[in-house]
């Protein structure tokens, strides 16, 4: 099968290893992924954080690895893409009121292309009306009561688990990044397969 191109939405302070993990690994099989901010050109940095569970009533927040978008922001044009992902930490809830990304969600939820969200990025949905209505969406928890909000069902898979409804995967955050995008792969109809492993022939003695 050809590649999918993947538009993947971002904003400042994002989580870092949903984008870079997100983004290496679709690559690796040969899928395209564009990673976009509002307002910011291809090349140009965006601040990437780092949330852990640490033992604390709630995560702690560290300054990510910085993250250079490599495609602009204006000449998106959603037609052009298989998929979308919003990636989770701080970056969705300021892009979330974002015009702009918010059409962009729109194309692909009316098109009935694959959606695809984890941890925060269940608010760039919710931002859109009807996106998450009668779905069941995992978020992180801090997410429930907004997804009830806007009429989706919470589910609260493990830390390690996935969720998928139709055309929407989504996941609690980055520790369930590997089941996560398993789920991904498989709505988007990508089949891996092993073959045999492949060793050098041994030295003579």
């Amino acid at each position: 099968m050809a590649g999918k191109k993947i538009l993947m939405l971002v904003g400042e302070f994002s989580e870092e290893y949903e984008i870079f993990v997100f983004e290496q690994t679709m690559h690796a099989v040969g899928h395209t992924v564009h990673v976009v901010c509002p307002d910011k050109k291809a090349g140009e940095l965006v601040k990437t954080s780092l949330h852990d569970f640490e033992g604390h009533q709630t995560y702690t927040e560290k300054l990510g690895h910085d993250y250079y978008v490599n495609k602009t922001f204006a000449e998106v044009k959603p037609e052009d893409y298989d998929a979308v992902y919003c990636a989770g930490g701080r970056g969705p809830e300021y892009i979330r009121i974002d015009k702009r990304v918010q059409a962009i969600v729109r194309h692909f939820h009316e098109t009935g292309k694959p959606i695809f969200t984890i941890c925060h990025g269940v608010q760039i949905l919710i931002a859109v009306d009807g996106v998450v209505r009668g779905k069941k969406v995992a978020a992180l928890q801090y997410c429930e009561p907004e997804v009830t909000l806007a009429g989706g069902i919470y589910v609260d898979v493990p830390a390690n688990g996935a969720h998928v409804d139709g055309n929407l995967v989504s996941a609690k955050g980055w520790p369930g990044l590997s089941n996560f995008m398993r789920e991904c792969l498989k709505v988007l109809g990508t089949e891996i397969r092993h073959g045999q492993h492949m060793m050098r022939p041994a030295m003579a003695a």
